[in-house]
């Protein structure tokens, strides 16, 4: 499965945004989020998103599957990364496809039912200030979509940007990034290799 934002209908009078973690001793302003000095950490991830509806996803998502918590905490961790992305990078993104698994789009599509956290955890919380809307293609249609070529290019394009955002893939990335895993198990590419990775023309 692979997700993409749709064109972002930015809310022009967005409440002032509440203090909320992004990155460890960084709070998000209404200007847009302190310069870091490390990478955003999932707790950041979580406290930007709220206990109350992290537990409560994790809960839904347990119930549902049988996975073990700590899997399904590393799902919505990834899912939270990705909408992270979308919003702080909206330039960048827009229009692109990420390659991540069904599960996390169904995260996704879960927290978006919780209309008003959702709303406003997208509007008030997230560094980009607007409302991400949902669209998804079955990952099969997406090969066949943009071609080899513009999937290695869009790869290029996100795959830095999240290792800027959060620091280099590991294994508990893999499961739910479709292209980091190909390019790690079927281009025998290290995570190291990977996280190296820069966009087409960089220096």
């Amino acid at each position: 499965m692979t997700t993409q934002p749709q064109d972002p209908h930015v809310t022009p009078d967005a409440p002032e945004t509440p203090d909320a973690l992004v990155r460890t001793g960084s709070p998000v302003t209404p200007d847009g989020p302190v310069t870091p000095d490390g990478p955003v950490t999932p707790d950041a991830l979580i406290s930007l998103l709220g206990e109350r509806l992290h537990a409560e996803v994790v809960q839904h998502f347990v119930a549902l599957t049988d996975a073990p918590p700590e899997y399904v905490e590393r799902q919505v961790v990834e899912c939270l990364r990705y909408l992270y992305l979308v919003s702080r990078h909206r330039e960048q993104l827009s229009g692109l496809f990420l390659p991540v698994e069904q599960d996390i789009d169904e995260i996704w599509h879960y927290l978006i039912l919780q209309t008003r956290e959702y709303r406003e955890w997208c509007e008030q919380r997230l560094p980009g200030r607007f409302f991400i809307e949902h669209r998804s293609i079955g990952y099969d249609a997406y090969q066949q979509e943009p071609g080899r070529e513009q999937v290695i290019e869009e790869a290029l394009r996100w795959i830095p940007l999240y290792v800027r955002e959060f620091g280099p893939f590991d294994e508990g990335a893999l499961p739910h990034w479709t292209i980091v895993r190909f390019l790690h198990d079927q281009l025998s590419m290290s995570l190291r290799d990977i996280a190296a990775l820069q966009p087409a023309g960089a220096p």
